[in-house]
């Protein structure tokens, strides 16, 4: 696991576009996984300037996303097709049928979940999966003492989980408590994965995700097995990190190739 610490979430947000561009120039018809939530806003919007200002291209780009709500429709304001949507499709030259995100209102659940899976592996699997991390470990909407074998299917989601985005649906009454997800098992089969974590509330899913053991209490350290997985962090969200220190020292000391900037 590659753990990088920037000053801010800001800067860790640059970066994380930065690599994924990287991905995309190399590889213009690149399969990209995408999360949804508010840390991955950010990035979004600099991938946006990227496109408009540096001609960064999506034409060829198919992705696919972690999750989504059950019982919410695309056309919903929570849902995250419409998150996606607004925040990032809208605003590139991404061909729409190239966009994948699981269908919360398919009359079988079941037939959903296995026809995304059938869809990953039919596009070449993922290359990049962008991910971010739950106050409770949850990588995607698996959640703890999940397998970490599993793949796309029907969750129930934590009370934590609830509480933490029943924000902006205004209640948790309001929010729905089932989503589809892909698994940790499929999250792994990508060919890269890049996790964005920041500020003080996530000091202890980080600690226990990169330094703590491999358990499906934590969700995320699942990503201590992936041979290319890389963690963005800030100094809030670094905070708890027993070996600090060692990854800056790391990351000083990479061959140039290595950087990411």
């Amino acid at each position: 696991m590659e753990v990088i610490i920037r000053d801010s979430a800001e800067a860790g947000c640059v970066l994380g576009a930065k690599i994924l561009a990287s991905v995309i120039r190399e590889k213009p018809a690149a399969v990209i996984g995408l999360a949804t939530g508010r840390t991955p806003l950010r990035l979004y919007q600099e991938l946006i300037r990227l496109h408009r200002e540096d001609g960064l291209d999506f034409s060829q780009v198919t992705t696919f996303n972690l999750d989504e709500y059950v019982g919410l429709a695309g056309t919903h304001v929570q849902s995250y097709r419409y998150f996606m949507q607004e925040n990032l499709f809208r605003h590139i030259n991404i061909d729409l049928t190239r966009t994948h995100v699981p269908n919360g209102i398919a009359i079988d659940l079941h037939v959903e979940c296995r026809a995304y899976e059938e869809k990953i592996i039919a596009a070449g699997g993922i290359d990049l999966q962008l991910l971010g991390l739950g106050r409770n470990g949850h990588i995607g909407f698996n959640e703890p003492t999940g397998s970490l074998r599993s793949r796309t299917w029907i969750k129930i989601l934590s009370e934590q989980t609830l509480r933490d985005n029943s924000d902006v649906f205004g209640s948790m009454d309001l929010m729905p408590k089932h989503a589809l997800t892909m698994g940790v098992g499929t999250i792994l089969d990508a060919r890269r994965c890049l996790l964005l974590a920041f500020g003080p509330a996530k000091v202890r899913a980080v600690e226990h995700m990169v330094e703590g053991p491999l358990a499906a209490i934590c969700p995320g350290s699942a990503l201590q097995l992936h041979p290319r997985a890389t963690v963005i962090l800030d100094e809030n969200s670094a905070a708890g990190l027993r070996y600090a220190d060692h990854y800056r020292w790391v990351d000083r000391n990479k061959f140039a190739w290595q950087r990411h900037g």
